[in-house]
Protein backbone atom coordinates (compact mmCIF):
# COMPACT_ATOMS: atom_id res chain seq x y z
CA UNK A 1 0.00 0.00 0.00
CA UNK A 2 1.38 3.10 -1.57
CA UNK A 3 1.81 6.25 0.95
CA UNK A 4 1.02 9.25 -1.51
CA UNK A 5 0.78 13.13 -0.73
CA UNK A 6 -0.37 15.75 -2.55
CA UNK A 7 0.49 19.13 -1.55
CA UNK A 8 -0.67 22.74 -3.34
CA UNK A 9 -0.21 25.95 -1.86
CA UNK A 10 -3.05 28.34 -1.31
CA UNK A 11 -3.87 30.68 -4.12
CA UNK A 12 0.26 30.74 -4.78
CA UNK A 13 0.92 33.55 -6.86
CA UNK A 14 -1.74 36.26 -4.40
CA UNK A 15 -0.28 34.51 -1.25
CA UNK A 16 3.53 35.61 -2.77
CA UNK A 17 2.00 38.95 -3.38
CA UNK A 18 0.25 39.08 -0.30
CA UNK A 19 3.67 38.15 1.64
CA UNK A 20 5.83 40.95 0.01
CA UNK A 21 3.31 43.37 0.52
CA UNK A 22 1.27 42.90 3.68
CA UNK A 23 -1.26 46.31 2.99
CA UNK A 24 -2.74 43.71 0.03
CA UNK A 25 -4.30 41.30 2.90
CA UNK A 26 -7.55 41.63 3.44
CA UNK A 27 -8.47 42.77 -0.20
CA UNK A 28 -9.35 41.11 -2.61
CA UNK A 29 -6.66 40.70 -4.95
CA UNK A 30 -6.11 38.91 -8.40
CA UNK A 31 -3.16 38.19 -10.36
CA UNK A 32 -3.31 38.06 -14.17
CA UNK A 33 -3.26 40.36 -17.55
CA UNK A 34 -4.98 43.42 -17.95
CA UNK A 35 -8.37 43.90 -18.74
CA UNK A 36 -8.20 45.76 -21.42
CA UNK A 37 -5.67 43.13 -23.39
CA UNK A 38 -8.81 40.72 -22.99
CA UNK A 39 -6.17 38.85 -19.94
CA UNK A 40 -7.11 35.90 -17.63
CA UNK A 41 -6.86 35.94 -14.31
CA UNK A 42 -4.16 33.42 -13.34
CA UNK A 43 -5.09 32.99 -9.59
CA UNK A 44 -6.67 35.42 -6.91
CA UNK A 45 -7.08 35.36 -3.35
CA UNK A 46 -9.88 33.69 -1.25
CA UNK A 47 -11.64 37.40 -0.54
CA UNK A 48 -11.56 37.36 -4.13
CA UNK A 49 -13.56 34.04 -4.61
CA UNK A 50 -16.30 35.19 -2.63
CA UNK A 51 -17.12 37.64 -5.29
CA UNK A 52 -17.31 34.23 -7.64
CA UNK A 53 -13.79 35.12 -9.44
CA UNK A 54 -11.88 32.57 -10.18
CA UNK A 55 -8.74 31.24 -11.84
CA UNK A 56 -8.80 31.19 -15.85
CA UNK A 57 -11.68 33.77 -15.44
CA UNK A 58 -11.52 36.84 -18.23
CA UNK A 59 -10.19 39.68 -16.13
CA UNK A 60 -13.68 41.96 -17.69
CA UNK A 61 -15.62 39.72 -16.04
CA UNK A 62 -13.77 39.46 -12.89
CA UNK A 63 -13.74 43.49 -12.51
CA UNK A 64 -17.71 43.18 -13.26
CA UNK A 65 -17.99 40.48 -10.13
CA UNK A 66 -15.79 42.80 -8.03
CA UNK A 67 -15.22 46.61 -9.12
CA UNK A 68 -12.94 47.17 -5.54
CA UNK A 69 -10.68 43.95 -7.58
CA UNK A 70 -6.68 44.75 -7.02
CA UNK A 71 -5.14 43.09 -10.51
CA UNK A 72 -1.32 43.14 -10.29
CA UNK A 73 0.45 41.59 -13.44
CA UNK A 74 2.34 38.36 -12.86
CA UNK A 75 5.91 38.07 -11.42
CA UNK A 76 7.31 35.02 -12.56
CA UNK A 77 10.96 35.36 -10.91
CA UNK A 78 9.22 35.37 -7.86
CA UNK A 79 7.03 32.21 -7.85
CA UNK A 80 10.14 30.50 -9.44
CA UNK A 81 12.23 31.19 -6.70
CA UNK A 82 9.75 30.31 -4.07
CA UNK A 83 8.46 27.21 -5.94
CA UNK A 84 12.68 25.95 -5.77
CA UNK A 85 12.52 26.85 -1.99
CA UNK A 86 9.47 24.72 -1.87
CA UNK A 87 10.64 21.69 -3.72
CA UNK A 88 13.95 21.87 -2.08
CA UNK A 89 11.54 21.24 1.31
CA UNK A 90 9.72 18.01 -0.23
CA UNK A 91 12.95 16.78 -1.51
CA UNK A 92 14.17 16.69 1.95
CA UNK A 93 11.61 13.88 2.87
CA UNK A 94 11.35 11.48 -0.68
CA UNK A 95 13.38 11.43 -3.74
CA UNK A 96 10.12 10.37 -5.83
CA UNK A 97 8.72 14.22 -5.96
CA UNK A 98 6.69 14.76 -9.18
CA UNK A 99 6.27 18.49 -9.67
CA UNK A 100 2.79 19.23 -11.58
CA UNK A 101 3.25 23.13 -11.73
CA UNK A 102 5.04 25.83 -9.45
CA UNK A 103 2.99 25.40 -6.54
CA UNK A 104 1.70 21.83 -6.59
CA UNK A 105 3.15 18.37 -6.46
CA UNK A 106 3.13 14.38 -5.62
CA UNK A 107 5.16 12.91 -3.22
CA UNK A 108 5.78 9.48 -2.61
CA UNK A 109 6.67 8.81 1.17
CA UNK A 110 5.94 5.14 1.07
CA UNK A 111 9.58 4.40 2.16
CA UNK A 112 10.37 7.52 3.88
CA UNK A 113 11.91 7.01 7.10
CA UNK A 114 10.47 10.20 8.84
CA UNK A 115 7.79 9.75 11.73
CA UNK A 116 8.38 6.35 11.38
CA UNK A 117 6.71 6.42 8.12
CA UNK A 118 3.37 8.35 8.95
CA UNK A 119 2.60 10.67 5.74
CA UNK A 120 0.24 12.55 8.07
CA UNK A 121 3.07 13.80 10.09
CA UNK A 122 5.27 14.09 7.04
CA UNK A 123 2.60 16.18 5.57
CA UNK A 124 1.92 18.25 8.69
CA UNK A 125 5.90 19.05 8.96
CA UNK A 126 6.08 20.07 5.20
CA UNK A 127 3.36 22.41 5.57
CA UNK A 128 4.70 23.92 8.53
CA UNK A 129 8.40 24.63 6.84
CA UNK A 130 6.93 26.19 4.12
CA UNK A 131 5.11 28.43 6.45
CA UNK A 132 8.52 29.10 8.21
CA UNK A 133 10.79 29.26 5.26
CA UNK A 134 8.32 30.74 2.08
CA UNK A 135 5.95 32.72 4.34
CA UNK A 136 2.85 31.31 2.69
CA UNK A 137 0.28 28.08 3.63
CA UNK A 138 -0.23 25.27 1.60
CA UNK A 139 -2.93 22.26 1.76
CA UNK A 140 -2.03 18.93 1.71
CA UNK A 141 -4.03 15.41 0.97
CA UNK A 142 -2.75 12.00 1.94
CA UNK A 143 -4.31 8.64 0.49
CA UNK A 144 -3.42 5.65 -0.79
CA UNK A 145 -2.77 6.58 -4.98
CA UNK A 146 -2.23 10.07 -6.77
CA UNK A 147 -6.22 10.41 -7.93
CA UNK A 148 -6.98 10.37 -4.37
CA UNK A 149 -4.45 12.56 -2.97
CA UNK A 150 -5.69 15.26 -5.04
CA UNK A 151 -9.06 15.20 -4.58
CA UNK A 152 -8.06 15.19 -0.49
CA UNK A 153 -5.66 17.89 -0.83
CA UNK A 154 -8.48 20.30 -1.53
CA UNK A 155 -10.79 19.09 1.31
CA UNK A 156 -9.82 21.14 3.96
CA UNK A 157 -8.57 24.28 1.84
CA UNK A 158 -7.06 26.54 2.79
CA UNK A 159 -4.13 26.12 5.15
CA UNK A 160 -5.49 22.45 5.86
CA UNK A 161 -5.06 18.70 5.00
CA UNK A 162 -7.47 15.57 4.90
CA UNK A 163 -6.38 12.06 5.19
CA UNK A 164 -8.40 8.92 2.88
CA UNK A 165 -7.01 5.67 4.94
CA UNK A 166 -7.12 2.55 2.71
CA UNK A 167 -10.28 1.08 4.58
CA UNK A 168 -12.28 4.62 3.94
CA UNK A 169 -10.98 4.71 0.02
CA UNK A 170 -14.49 2.60 -1.05
CA UNK A 171 -17.36 4.87 1.00
CA UNK A 172 -15.44 7.82 0.08
CA UNK A 173 -15.23 7.36 -3.36
CA UNK A 174 -18.65 6.24 -3.82
CA UNK A 175 -20.16 9.60 -2.50
CA UNK A 176 -17.48 11.65 -4.72
CA UNK A 177 -19.88 13.55 -7.69
CA UNK A 178 -18.54 12.43 -10.67
CA UNK A 179 -16.86 16.00 -12.10
CA UNK A 180 -14.38 15.23 -9.30
CA UNK A 181 -12.96 12.23 -11.51
CA UNK A 182 -9.78 13.09 -13.06
CA UNK A 183 -10.20 13.51 -16.98
CA UNK A 184 -13.34 14.56 -16.43
CA UNK A 185 -14.24 18.07 -17.45
CA UNK A 186 -17.16 19.98 -18.24
CA UNK A 187 -18.60 18.04 -21.32
CA UNK A 188 -17.83 14.37 -20.20
CA UNK A 189 -19.39 15.53 -16.83
CA UNK A 190 -22.29 16.75 -18.75
CA UNK A 191 -23.21 13.65 -20.55
CA UNK A 192 -22.41 11.20 -17.45
CA UNK A 193 -25.11 13.56 -16.06
CA UNK A 194 -27.07 13.11 -19.27
CA UNK A 195 -26.58 9.06 -18.65
CA UNK A 196 -27.75 9.09 -14.71
CA UNK A 197 -24.82 9.31 -13.12
CA UNK A 198 -23.98 11.95 -10.64
CA UNK A 199 -21.68 10.15 -8.60
CA UNK A 200 -19.31 7.31 -8.00
CA UNK A 201 -21.70 5.35 -6.70
CA UNK A 202 -24.06 5.76 -9.97
CA UNK A 203 -21.02 4.65 -12.35
CA UNK A 204 -20.82 1.71 -10.50
CA UNK A 205 -23.27 -0.28 -11.64
CA UNK A 206 -22.20 0.05 -15.48
CA UNK A 207 -19.79 -2.70 -17.13
CA UNK A 208 -17.17 -1.64 -18.74
CA UNK A 209 -18.37 -2.69 -22.54
CA UNK A 210 -21.17 0.22 -21.95
CA UNK A 211 -18.67 2.74 -20.29
CA UNK A 212 -16.14 2.03 -23.68
CA UNK A 213 -19.78 1.78 -25.94
CA UNK A 214 -19.95 5.83 -24.82
CA UNK A 215 -16.74 6.87 -23.95
CA UNK A 216 -14.42 5.05 -26.28
CA UNK A 217 -11.00 4.25 -24.52
CA UNK A 218 -11.81 6.60 -21.33
CA UNK A 219 -14.30 4.15 -19.92
CA UNK A 220 -12.12 1.82 -18.48
CA UNK A 221 -10.58 4.88 -16.77
CA UNK A 222 -14.09 5.49 -15.22
CA UNK A 223 -14.45 1.92 -14.41
CA UNK A 224 -11.51 1.80 -12.30
CA UNK A 225 -11.81 5.63 -10.74
CA UNK A 226 -14.81 5.47 -9.33
CA UNK A 227 -13.55 2.49 -7.61
CA UNK A 228 -10.70 4.77 -6.09
CA UNK A 229 -8.31 2.70 -8.12
CA UNK A 230 -5.46 4.40 -9.42
CA UNK A 231 -2.23 2.33 -10.21
CA UNK A 232 -0.37 5.61 -11.80
CA UNK A 233 3.46 5.88 -10.12
CA UNK A 234 4.86 8.92 -8.65
CA UNK A 235 7.33 9.91 -11.18
CA UNK A 236 10.54 12.18 -10.75
CA UNK A 237 11.33 12.89 -14.25
CA UNK A 238 10.31 16.32 -15.72
CA UNK A 239 11.27 15.33 -19.49
CA UNK A 240 9.44 18.34 -21.28
CA UNK A 241 6.63 16.48 -23.16
CA UNK A 242 5.72 19.47 -25.59
CA UNK A 243 6.75 23.02 -26.57
CA UNK A 244 4.37 25.70 -27.49
CA UNK A 245 3.46 29.32 -28.17
CA UNK A 246 0.24 31.16 -28.31
CA UNK A 247 -1.86 34.89 -28.30
CA UNK A 248 -4.68 36.00 -26.95
CA UNK A 249 -5.93 38.94 -29.17
CA UNK A 250 -7.16 42.48 -28.20
CA UNK A 251 -9.98 42.30 -31.16
CA UNK A 252 -11.32 38.67 -32.43
CA UNK A 253 -9.64 37.25 -35.48
CA UNK A 254 -12.51 37.13 -37.59
CA UNK A 255 -12.13 34.76 -40.20
CA UNK A 256 -9.67 32.00 -41.39
CA UNK A 257 -7.72 34.49 -43.51
CA UNK A 258 -7.13 36.67 -40.87
CA UNK A 259 -5.76 33.44 -38.81
CA UNK A 260 -3.68 32.39 -41.34
CA UNK A 261 -1.80 35.84 -41.46
CA UNK A 262 -1.06 35.64 -37.52
CA UNK A 263 0.64 31.94 -38.28
CA UNK A 264 3.97 32.92 -39.42
CA UNK A 265 4.77 34.71 -36.27
CA UNK A 266 3.65 32.13 -34.07
CA UNK A 267 5.50 29.82 -36.01
CA UNK A 268 8.69 31.66 -35.59
CA UNK A 269 8.49 32.13 -31.79
CA UNK A 270 8.33 28.52 -31.81
CA UNK A 271 11.20 27.55 -33.54
CA UNK A 272 13.06 29.92 -31.16
CA UNK A 273 11.72 28.16 -28.25
CA UNK A 274 11.98 24.53 -29.55
CA UNK A 275 15.77 26.05 -30.18
CA UNK A 276 16.41 27.08 -26.84
CA UNK A 277 14.91 23.78 -25.24
CA UNK A 278 17.19 21.62 -27.95
CA UNK A 279 14.02 19.98 -28.51
CA UNK A 280 14.65 19.86 -32.44
CA UNK A 281 15.58 16.20 -32.87
CA UNK A 282 12.30 14.65 -30.38
CA UNK A 283 9.95 16.60 -32.11
CA UNK A 284 7.16 13.70 -32.68
CA UNK A 285 3.92 15.31 -33.72
CA UNK A 286 2.73 19.18 -34.73
CA UNK A 287 -0.47 20.54 -33.42
CA UNK A 288 -2.58 24.21 -33.65
CA UNK A 289 -4.50 25.10 -31.23
CA UNK A 290 -7.85 27.69 -31.17
CA UNK A 291 -10.25 29.11 -28.95
CA UNK A 292 -13.12 30.50 -30.57
CA UNK A 293 -14.95 34.11 -29.10
CA UNK A 294 -17.83 31.38 -27.48
CA UNK A 295 -14.60 29.94 -25.40
CA UNK A 296 -15.34 27.17 -27.00
CA UNK A 297 -11.32 25.55 -27.98
CA UNK A 298 -9.78 22.88 -30.15
CA UNK A 299 -6.40 21.28 -30.91
CA UNK A 300 -5.74 19.62 -34.44
CA UNK A 301 -2.37 17.70 -34.58
CA UNK A 302 -0.65 15.35 -37.00
CA UNK A 303 2.33 13.50 -37.23
CA UNK A 304 5.98 15.54 -37.56
CA UNK A 305 9.14 15.79 -36.98
CA UNK A 306 9.64 19.26 -38.02
CA UNK A 307 7.85 22.38 -37.70
CA UNK A 308 6.84 22.87 -41.10
CA UNK A 309 4.60 25.95 -42.19
CA UNK A 310 2.34 24.11 -44.97
CA UNK A 311 1.70 21.38 -42.60
CA UNK A 312 0.62 23.96 -39.25
CA UNK A 313 -1.74 26.21 -42.41
CA UNK A 314 -3.42 22.84 -43.29
CA UNK A 315 -3.98 22.50 -39.46
CA UNK A 316 -5.57 25.59 -38.62
CA UNK A 317 -8.32 25.17 -41.98
CA UNK A 318 -9.09 21.81 -40.36
CA UNK A 319 -9.64 23.16 -36.67
CA UNK A 320 -10.60 26.56 -37.59
CA UNK A 321 -13.57 24.51 -39.82
CA UNK A 322 -15.20 22.98 -36.50
CA UNK A 323 -16.15 25.99 -35.22
CA UNK A 324 -16.45 28.70 -38.25
CA UNK A 325 -16.28 31.97 -35.65
CA UNK A 326 -14.24 34.62 -34.45
CA UNK A 327 -10.69 33.59 -32.90
CA UNK A 328 -9.69 35.30 -29.36
CA UNK A 329 -6.79 33.19 -29.16
CA UNK A 330 -4.45 30.94 -31.22
CA UNK A 331 -1.72 28.33 -30.62
CA UNK A 332 0.73 26.41 -32.48
CA UNK A 333 3.14 23.83 -30.84
CA UNK A 334 5.41 20.39 -30.90
CA UNK A 335 5.00 17.28 -29.12
CA UNK A 336 8.24 15.55 -27.89
CA UNK A 337 9.38 11.72 -28.24
CA UNK A 338 12.07 10.81 -24.99
CA UNK A 339 13.74 9.18 -27.57
CA UNK A 340 14.57 10.07 -30.92
CA UNK A 341 13.01 7.35 -33.65
CA UNK A 342 15.47 7.58 -36.57
CA UNK A 343 13.13 5.36 -39.09
CA UNK A 344 10.41 8.67 -38.47
CA UNK A 345 10.36 10.60 -42.06
CA UNK A 346 8.70 13.82 -42.62
CA UNK A 347 4.91 13.70 -43.59
CA UNK A 348 3.24 14.49 -46.82
CA UNK A 349 0.36 16.71 -46.62
CA UNK A 350 -2.08 13.53 -47.94
CA UNK A 351 -0.57 11.19 -45.18
CA UNK A 352 -2.05 13.97 -42.32
CA UNK A 353 -3.84 12.37 -39.99
CA UNK A 354 -6.02 14.60 -37.86
CA UNK A 355 -7.15 14.51 -34.15
CA UNK A 356 -9.46 16.37 -32.13
CA UNK A 357 -9.29 17.46 -28.53
CA UNK A 358 -12.28 17.69 -26.15
CA UNK A 359 -13.64 20.88 -25.96
CA UNK A 360 -13.51 20.33 -22.08
CA UNK A 361 -12.27 23.90 -20.08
Amino acid sequence: MRKIIHCDCDCFYAAVEMRDDPSLCGHPLAVGGRPDQRGVVATCNYEARRFGVRSAMPMSLALQRCPDLIVMPPAMDKYRAASKQILAIYRDYTDLVEPLSLDEAYLDVTASPHFKGSATLIAQEIRARIADTVGITASAGIAPNKFLAKIASDWNKPNGQFVVRPQDVDDFVAALPVDKLFGVGKVTAMKLKKLGAFTCADLRQWPIPELQHHFGKFGGSLYNLCRGIDRRQVSASQERKSVSVEETYVIDLPDLASCLRELSPLIALLHQRVKRASAERHIHKLFVKIRFDDFRRTTAECVSTSIDEATCRKLLETAHQRGHRPVRLLGVGVRLNEEEDDAQLGLFADEMHVLSSEDDA
